[in-house]
């Protein structure tokens, strides 16, 4: 599963999630993308499970590229303990996703396919998702 190498910090805040996503909100590697529509935390979990779910579909065909990574560290303290006592140990890795980020691409396969790729993943997520495509615009200028 996907988790930092070493971080700044042992355990991090919670953070607001308000807001749009401001980079990552376009199809930059793939030719087909699934775009978040709701801000929410994914787990490393979450992230491994829909990957799995699209390179199974695909028959191990293609790219596929992940554009979530978990970098924030949450933690939770056992059921039934007391208040206080310091923060709790690191339960799992989240990635923060805000509205309009670009969660995974697929590339080198037909649009059926990666179509229905992606929507298997979207079934392993707990937000809201929409498949998008590759603007061909900048492609075809060059940029």
């Amino acid at each position: 599963m996907l988790q930092p190498k070493r971080t700044k910090f042992r355990k991090a805040f919670r953070g607001k999630r308000r807001g749009a996503a401001v980079t990552g909100s376009t199809v930059s590697f793939g030719e087909y993308g699934l775009k978040a529509m709701a801000a929410d935390w994914l787990t490393a979990r979450q992230i491994e499970s829909a990957r799995i779910a699209i390179t199974r579909k695909l028959n191990r065909g293609g790219k596929v590229f992940i554009r979530a990574f978990p970098d924030k560290p949450v933690s939770k303290k056992p059921a039934e303990v007391r208040m206080g006592g310091g923060k709790a140990a690191n339960e799992y890795w989240a990635a923060v996703v805000r509205p309009g980020k670009i969660l995974f691409e697929v590339s080198g396969v037909p649009k059926a396919e990666a179509e229905a790729a992606l929507r298997l993943a979207s079934y392993k997520l707990p937000i809201p998702t929409k498949i998008v495509y590759r603007d061909r615009i900048g492609t075809l200028m060059g940029g």
